[in-house]
């Protein structure tokens, strides 16, 4: 019933930036955590970042922080990923989710603390 669709991603050049968008329908998420993953070929899913129903908190991966930005416009029903200063290392298949409890007030960094997943958008950092 819930749908999450991912877009915003393409092919860009290191040191760039990209804003993804992750729109969801069928089921309001401003009860529920939302994460960001990605997954690059012949590896495993990733954590990225997430951030709590409210929009008070954040959690990055070690390796985003300082670049990447994670927000939420709960009207819009819509989370967005800001990347700056892109990496090659960046280059991955980039899906949202949404957490498996209402209301969680912590920011879970594993695949299986999310109930639902997008389809994912594409993300390549190449000179």
């Amino acid at each position: 019933q819930v749908q999450l669709v991912e877009s915003g991603g393409g092919l860009v050049q290191p040191g760039d930036s990209l804003r993804l968008s992750c729109a969801a329908s069928g089921r309001p998420i401003r009860a529920y955590v939302m994460a960001w993953f990605r997954q690059a070929p012949g590896k495993e899913r990733e954590f990225v970042a997430a951030i709590t129903w409210s929009g008070g908190s954040t959690n990055y991966a070690a390796s985003v922080k300082g670049r990447f930005t994670i927000s939420r416009d709960n009207a819009k029903n819509t989370v967005y990923l800001q990347m700056n200063s892109l990496k090659p290392e960046d280059t991955a298949v980039y899906s949202c989710a949404l957490d498996r409890t209402l209301f969680r007030p912590v920011t879970p960094t594993v695949p299986g603390d999310y109930a639902h997943w997008g389809q994912g958008t594409q993300v390549t950092v190449s000179s």
